[in-house]
C-alpha cells in the first residue's frame, strides 16, 4: 500500500534532484566568458598556494571595476606570482601585475568564439534537461511500483510529476536563453 508519506517522499526527492540539476547548470554557465567581466570567471581557479591547490576566492579578493576588467588583490603578497601563473594557464590571458594587484583585461569576443560558446551552452543545457528527465523516469518507476493505488490516482501522480519536470526544464530553458542573449550581445 502506497502511503501519502511514500508519495510525498518520491516527489520531494525528485524535486530536490531536479533543482540540483538546474543549479549545476547555472553554476556551469556562470563562468562563461562573454566579453563582460565576472568574478565567477576567476574565483574557482585553483592556485598553488604553499603546496596545496586553493580556489582563488579563498586567497584573494576579486572585483570588477569595469565591464571588461577583473582586479585581484591577494591577501598574501607571496601568492601574486602563483595567481598570475594560474590565470595564464587557466584563462590563457596575460594579466598585468602592479605591486600586489593583478589586473586581467578581457579582450572582446570574436564572432567565431561567440558561436562556439553558444554551442557549448546548448550542449550543457541539453545535459541538464536529460538529468531532469532521468530524475522524472526514476520517480515515475517508483510511482508505478506503488501498491494499492488505482490507475486514476497513478495517472494523477504522473501528471503532477510531469508538471514538476516541465517547471525545471523551463527553468533551464530560461537560463539558456538569457545566457545566449548575453553572449551574442556586443
Amino acid at each position: 500500500m502506497g502511503s501519502p508519506i511514500d508519495i510525498e517522499a518520491i516527489f520531494k526527492k525528485a524535486e530536490t534532484s531536479m533543482k540540483k540539476a538546474v543549479d549545476y547548470f547555472k553554476n556551469e554557465i556562470a563562468g562563461f566568458r562573454t566579453g563582460r567581466a565576472s568574478t565567477k570567471l576567476v574565483e574557482d581557479i585553483k592556485v598553488n598556494y604553499y603546496g596545496s591547490k586553493m580556489p582563488l576566492k579563498q586567497i584573494a579578493s576579486v572585483t570588477i571595476p569595469e565591464h571588461n576588467q577583473i582586479v585581484i588583490q591577494p591577501w598574501d603578497q607571496n601568492a601574486v606570482s602563483e595567481i598570475e601563473k594560474a590565470i595564464r594557464e587557466y584563462l590563457n590571458l596575460n594579466p598585468t601585475v602592479q605591486g600586489n594587484i593583478i589586473r586581467v583585461i578581457l579582450p572582446p569576443l570574436t564572432e567565431e568564439r561567440r558561436k562556439e560558446l553558444v554551442r557549448l551552452l546548448h550542449k550543457l543545457a541539453e545535459e541538464a534537461r536529460v538529468a531532469i528527465r532521468n530524475v522524472r523516469r526514476e520517480a515515475k518507476d517508483k510511482i508505478e511500483e506503488l501498491e494499492g493505488i488505482g490507475e486514476d490516482e497513478i495517472r494523477r501522480l504522473l501528471d503532477r510529476l510531469q508538471k514538476l519536470t516541465d517547471k525545471y526544464i523551463e527553468s533551464v530553458n530560461q537560463l539558456c536563453e538569457a545566457k545566449e542573449k548575453e553572449i551574442l550581445s556586443l
